[in-house]
């Protein structure tokens, strides 16, 4: 398709149909809807289905059962919509079914607002529905990755057998950039664990439930040692400035882009500033962190919420370096001039002892 200026709702369905997505189910709700919008117009095109479901909860297990026949598909939504989905999640990772779902974060709790925040980090991050379980959650920060990020996440989830999150904010879902679409994935495994209605694959059960408690068990520390293995393999993050970095920024999504040009603007005045932006949520940079804790003198957290992600900076630093949190909430987006003044004030008390 080449450059085209799309928004990143719109970004986001355009990457997963390159990466072979061909089923998506969903229900509409701001500021994601574009992304089901996108898909009802795409999707039939290539050959693929686009169905709004009745209801967030019937969406998701429209999708625990489209995977479970081997093919890629995706559901989306925001806040409120991702809390109703979070059982079939749960489904979808103990019954080992790799699929995209998509979350463009809005102001909460409840139904709040339809405004950007970062409020779902913890829902995500930590599992959200009940059991051991975790998915790898990649967060983007453009339209560009919007797509490149999708098209990476239909791999990992294959690669794992499990459900991925795209975790973004209604900004960078709203906003609309330039994105380079490349060419379309092709060749596509048949798996020995799915149902393709043949002979071949008759056999094959797809269940998450375990009666037995110590069968429960070994599957619980199958689940574990792949988790272990995407903390090993999967870590990804962007570093600016960070060679000789006193001070070190860290945000995701649309504050990222914030903290990137507060950056800019505090090495012009002599500042020793960088900023370490995570890419995957889980699995999250810890021993990046933790590398940087044995040089800098402080790490500025800012966030558009009560502040989630703090807690993992906090748990990765163990106590070697102090970190400060700068939060909004409400779906209002800091800005460079408040992160700015916020980060020169640390500084002023930094220099005073």
């Amino acid at each position: 398709m080449g450059k085209i200026l799309v928004k990143g709702n719109d970004a986001i369905v355009r990457g997963a149909i390159l990466a072979g997505c061909r089923i998506y189910f969903g229900y509409p709700i701001t500021p994601a809807s574009e992304i089901a919008e996108t898909a009802a117009e795409f999707l039939p095109k290539v050959g693929g289905t686009f169905l709004q479901a009745e209801s967030e909860i019937a969406s998701i297990n429209m999708v625990y059962g489209a995977a479970s026949g081997g093919i890629r598909s995706m559901t989306a939504s925001s806040s409120p919509g991702i809390s109703l989905k979070q059982e079939g999640v749960s489904y979808a990772a103990g019954a080992e079914l790799p699929c995209v779902i998509v979350d463009i974060m809005r102001g909460g709790p409840g139904l709040g607002n339809i405004a950007p925040e970062q409020s779902d980090y913890n829902q995500i991050v930590k599992g959200g529905g009940h059991g051991n379980y975790k998915c790898p959650v990649l967060a983007p920060n453009s339209a560009q990755e919007m797509s490149d990020f999708i098209q990476l996440a239909f791999d990992i989830a294959e690669k794992y057998r499990t459900p991925v999150y795209i975790l973004t904010d209604g900004y960078i879902g709203q906003m609309m950039e330039p994105v380079e679409f490349g060419e379309p994935k092709t060749d596509f495994p048949r798996f020995d664990w799915a149902i393709y209605a043949d002979k071949e694959s008759k056999h094959n059960l797809i269940s998450s439930i375990y009666l037995d408690p110590e069968e429960l068990e070994k599957h619980n520390l199958k689940l574990q040692r792949k988790y272990a293995e995407i903390e090993k393999s999967e870590v990804r993050f962007e570093e600016f400035m960070l060679e000789d970095a006193e001070l070190v920024f860290m945000g995701y999504g649309i504050v990222s882009r914030v903290l990137k040009t507060v950056v800019e603007k505090m090495r012009q005045k002599g500042s020793k500033v960088g900023l370490l932006r995570p890419k995957t949520l889980f699995p999250f940079p810890k021993k990046k962190i933790k590398e940087l804790t044995t040089r800098v003198k402080k790490i500025l957290v800012v966030e558009m919420s009560n502040g989630q992600m703090v807690d993992d900076v906090r748990l990765a630093v163990n106590g070697k370096c102090p970190v400060e949190f700068y939060g909004r909430m409400g779906g209002v987006v800091p800005t460079m001039a408040e992160v700015l003044e916020h980060a020169n004030k640390l500084l002023e008390e930094q220099a005073r002892g």
